[in-house]
C-alpha cells in the first residue's frame, strides 16, 4: 500500500467514525480518480450535452460520503464510486425524460469540458436495466461490466477491487458480453423496450 492509499484509507475510516472534516480532506486525494471515472462515462460525446462532468462528480461524492459504509480501502471507495455514478446517470436520465415529456428541459451548467448527451443517457438506462437482470443471475459478471464499461477501469484494477485474478475478470467480461448480446437482440425475452433509445450492441472490449 502506498502512502497516498494509506492516507485515503485512514480518512475513509475517520469519515465512517463521524469525523466531520474527513470528507473535506478526502476529496483532493480522490478527485483525480473520480474525474477519470466521469471521463470514462462521458467519452465520445457530442457537444450538445445536458449533464456536466463536475455535476456528476459532485453528486456522486455527496452520495458516497452520506452513506454509512465500513470503508476498507481506496479501491473499495473507487469501486463504489463507479456504481454511484451509474446510479446518478440513470436517475438523471429518467428525470430528464420526464421533463421532456412535460415540455421542459433544464440544463445543468458547470465549468467543465466533459459532458454526456441525451443519447448516452438513454443507453445508460437501457444497460442499467440489463445489468440489474444480469446481477440476479451472476452478480460478479454484472459488477465487472459496471466497473469496466461504466467506470472505465482496467482488468488489473477490477481484479483488485473484486479480489479475483485478472484471468477471472477477463472471463467474466467475455461471458457478460455474450449474455448482454443476447439481451439486446431484437425480440429478446426480458428486454424492456424503450422506443428504440437503447444501445444497439453490448459493450465492446477496450
Amino acid at each position: 500500500m502506498t502512502t497516498a492509499d494509506g492516507d485515503v484509507t485512514q480518512l475513509l475510516k475517520a469519515m465512517h467514525a463521524g469525523d466531520p472534516a474527513a470528507a473535506e480532506r478526502l476529496l483532493p486525494l480522490v478527485y483525480g480518480e473520480l474525474h477519470r471515472l466521469a471521463q470514462a462515462y462521458m467519452r465520445r460525446e457530442r457537444p450538445d450535452h445536458t449533464l456536466q462532468a463536475t455535476a456528476l462528480i459532485n453528486e456522486a461524492y455527496i452520495r458516497l460520503v452520506g452513506e454509512d459504509i465500513g470503508w476498507t480501502s481506496r479501491a473499495h471507495f473507487i469501486g463504489l464510486a463507479a456504481r454511484v455514478m451509474r446510479q446518478v446517470l440513470v436517475d438523471y436520465a429518467r428525470a430528464h425524460a420526464a421533463e421532456r415529456r412535460a415540455g421542459g428541459m433544464r440544463r445543468v451548467e458547470m465549468q467543465d469540458d466533459l459532458a454526456i448527451s441525451p443519447e448516452r443517457l438513454a443507453e445508460a438506462v437501457a444497460l442499467d436495466e440489463a445489468l440489474t437482470r444480469l446481477a440476479a443471475e451472476n452478480p460478479r459478471q454484472a459488477r465487472t461490466v459496471e466497473l469496466r464499461y461504466f467506470g472505465g477501469l482496467s482488468v488489473e484494477q477490477i481484479a483488485r477491487i473484486l479480489e479475483v485474478s485478472p484471468r477471472s475478470v477477463k472471463r467474466d467480461w467475455s461471458l457478460a458480453k455474450i449474455w448482454l448480446s443476447r439481451q439486446f437482440r431484437p425480440g429478446a425475452a426480458g428486454r424492456k423496450e424503450s422506443q428504440g433509445d437503447g444501445p444497439r450492441k453490448p459493450p465492446a472490449e477496450k
